[in-house]
């Protein structure tokens, strides 16, 4: 199967400008094709995952993968999608942006050998050029009547109360500059990205025939929804972001554990590089054992790795098979398990001798809102201590009680946890 064959059997491809002409330009070895990543944070959330790993697959493909970090559309804002302005960071702030981001795409892209992904920023190629240059080369090819009809500026258009500034306006032809930058210096004639960039890809396409008398084409990825139509990447928390500071592999692996049955074969084919026969032997345990949840659990897994290595997926299942299965807590990552009951109570005592009994333990804690009612709970087996059953109402922890001697945690039924920490541990 092509790559092209196996992107459609995916349902990764959208729309294609000429869908035969890319399917012959892809069965040739060694094609460059381009993806943009504009820098409106400092890392990418899990909304870039599709281009990213569409990438990763044109380059196991045996094509050359280039990403585009927009130091320079990053400072104007793209309108495509967005009810209002965006708000203009400085260049020193979408710098550290573009740095942040430039490492992450290297994490998931080989940089190296012959389809190594070349990072590029636009900044190095628009800097250089004056208003005058830009009005006179790139703006002449533009008929304002053509890009007021793209979607992306029609939409903003028609709301008065909004509108749209001269300089997102101007997003398009600063994306379709690019186009025609790559292709005559790359010799990239293939543009992939969202359902949304599509006026703007378009743009590009007739830029490089005007300036270059060459042929470029374009395909886009479809919008990303889950089966109650809430658009992909977000949780109760907000965003979910590729940088493990800002959404711990942990939290990562649980938000695609819990993914709807009805969304997980859309994302074993958007988001892992399993191959064709292991996602059609996860489709029939969705139908036949749905409640084993094998799919989920293979999606997480394959999703982490991806992201932040296969060693840290294996600490997250580690945590998660001791906080919700059989495996001894002693066996887990301390930072992992922390992130695990990041959002629990927390208690913090100056020694272990400050620590009181297990029923005062469970009610300070706010597990349980009542002595009396914490003694019924540990009388009838409902409290744990590092998932050890706690039969003693008078029980008071030890310093071996302290997992790797610095957290304990206390748990009353199946999910409801507390951490009890030491001062300077």
């Amino acid at each position: 199967m092509t790559i092209y064959e196996d992107l459609k059997w995916r349902d990764i491809i959208f729309q294609s400008s000429d869908s035969e002409a890319i399917s012959e330009l892809l069965a040739k070895p060694g094609q460059p094709l381009y993806c943009g990543f504009d820098p409106t944070a400092a890392s990418l959330h899990i909304g870039s995952l599709l281009p990213l790993l569409t990438l990763r697959r044109f380059q196991l493909a045996g094509h050359k993968p280039i990403a585009l970090v927009g130091g320079a559309t990053g400072l104007i804002g793209d309108p495509s999608g967005k009810a209002s302005e965006r708000t203009l960071n400085t260049k020193e702030v979408v710098d550290e942006y573009v740095q942040g981001i430039r490492a992450q795409i290297e994490r998931i892209l080989d940089p190296s050998g012959s389809t190594g992904v070349q990072v590029v920023n636009n900044y190095d190629w628009f800097a250089p050029i004056t208003a005058i240059e830009f009005l006179r080369d790139v703006g002449k090819h533009f008929s304002v009547n053509k890009m007021i009809a793209k979607d992306s500026v029609s939409s903003r258009i028609e709301r008065d109360e909004v509108g749209i500034s001269y300089t997102e306006f101007s997003y398009m032809l600063l994306q379709a500059y690019d186009f025609y930058h790559l292709c005559k210096e790359f010799d990239c004639k293939l543009q992939v990205g969202g359902a949304d960039q599509w006026g703007n890809m378009t743009a590009g396409i007739e830029l490089v025939r005007r300036k270059l008398s060459q042929q470029a084409y374009c395909l886009t990825f479809p919008l990303v929804t889950n089966a109650a139509g809430q658009k992909f990447g977000k949780s109760e928390a907000g965003a979910i972001w590729l940088d493990a500071e800002r959404t711990s592999p942990y939290t990562l692996y649980q938000y695609f554990v819990n993914t709807d049955d009805r969304d997980v074969v859309k994302y074993l084919k958007f988001f892992t590089l399993l191959c064709h026969e292991e996602i059609e032997d996860l489709i029939h345990k969705v139908e036949t054992e749905p409640e084993r949840r094998e799919a989920q659990r293979k999606l997480a897994y394959e999703v982490t790795s991806i992201i932040h290595g296969g060693s840290e997926a294996d600490k997250v299942v580690a945590a998660s098979q001791a906080l919700f299965g059989d495996r001894s807590l002693a066996d887990t990552d301390p930072k992992t398990l922390l992130s695990a009951v990041e959002s629990a109570p927390t208690l913090t005592y100056d020694s272990v001798d400050a620590l009181p009994n297990a029923m005062q333990l469970v009610v300070d804690s706010g597990l349980i809102a009542s002595k009396s009612e914490a003694r019924r709970q540990i009388s009838s087996g409902g409290v744990y201590i590092n998932n050890e059953r706690v039969s003693d109402i008078d029980f008071c922890p030890k310093a071996s009680d302290f997992i790797h001697g610095t957290l304990m945690l206390l748990r009353r039924g199946k999910k409801n946890y507390a951490v009890v920490r030491l001062k300077d541990k």
